[in-house]
């Protein structure tokens, strides 16, 4: 089981999130007020600290919402994670992995702001089936079918 270390959320595409501490899952949308929510597959993006570690190891100036993901978590191998996996968030959001990694095309702006981006390797995205809030110091678990 792992936790949420950050809740972040962002008005454009492309750019670094601003961690908020909670929000509101959106069932088949999102987190609220982020600009990647919507109808689409990855309407949730996550990435763990310890990601973000090996960002920092490398000698980048990075934290939570740096590489534009929406929850940032701890203690729990998000790579490991297969599409088709479920995640409870909190006490009432349900997710679902979608897909692992992405592909980029051009380089993003966080690209550009931090010298990398580790989204692209770690990052996991993931569809809202149960709403509900989330924030940091929530509990983050697999949860079978």
């Amino acid at each position: 089981m792992g936790r949420i270390v950050a809740v972040c959320i962002s008005e454009q595409k492309g750019q670094r999130k601003k961690n908020v501490g909670k929000g509101e899952l959106v069932p088949q949308h999102g987190l609220a007020g982020d600009a990647h929510a919507g109808p689409w597959h990855r309407q949730v993006s996550l990435l763990a600290l310890e990601s973000i570690h090996k960002m920092q190891a490398k000698g980048l100036k990075v934290g939570p919402g740096d590489f534009a993901e929406n929850l940032t978590t701890e203690g729990l191998n998000l790579t490991a994670l297969k599409p088709g996996d479920r995640l409870r968030i909190g006490s009432h959001a349900l997710v679902e992995v979608t897909q692992i990694g992405k592909v980029c095309h051009e380089r993003c702006a966080v690209y550009y702001q931090a010298g990398d981006c580790v989204m692209p390797r770690e990052g996991i995205f993931v569809a809202v089936l149960q709403g509900g809030p989330v924030q940091v110091g929530d509990a983050v678990e697999v949860v079978e079918e």
